[in-house]
């Protein structure tokens, strides 16, 4: 089983260990309800505000462009090594080099 490097609560020996059917263990304050009761289980989804990853909601007022743009692979290099938000970091970079010339 690979297992990526992330640090997890998770009990893998107990994940491994369920079987289809087993009652899955738990105690009272061990989550938003029992998983065992697919009543409650099904009661909770209904209620549950769930967030869908990867897809961005409408803007209110679209404020930046789409374009297809080629660069350097020095630049991309740079700013995706500094992580999550490089492409924000690339237009950050270029509005200031804007003001700069204009002062």
């Amino acid at each position: 089983m690979l297992m990526n490097k992330t640090r997890t609560e998770t009990d893998w020996n107990r994940v491994l260990a369920y079987r289809e059917g087993d009652r899955i263990s738990y105690e009272l304050g061990d989550g938003p309800y029992d998983p065992n009761d697919p009543d409650a289980a099904r009661a909770w989804f209904a209620q549950a505000d769930l967030i869908r990853r990867g897809k961005r909601g409408p803007q209110k007022a679209p404020t930046k462009k789409l374009v297809s743009l080629r660069l350097s692979p020095e630049v991309v290099d740079h700013f995706k090594s500094t992580g999550r938000g490089w492409q924000t970091r690339i237009d950050s970079a270029l509005l200031e080099s804007i003001k700069r010339k204009a002062s």
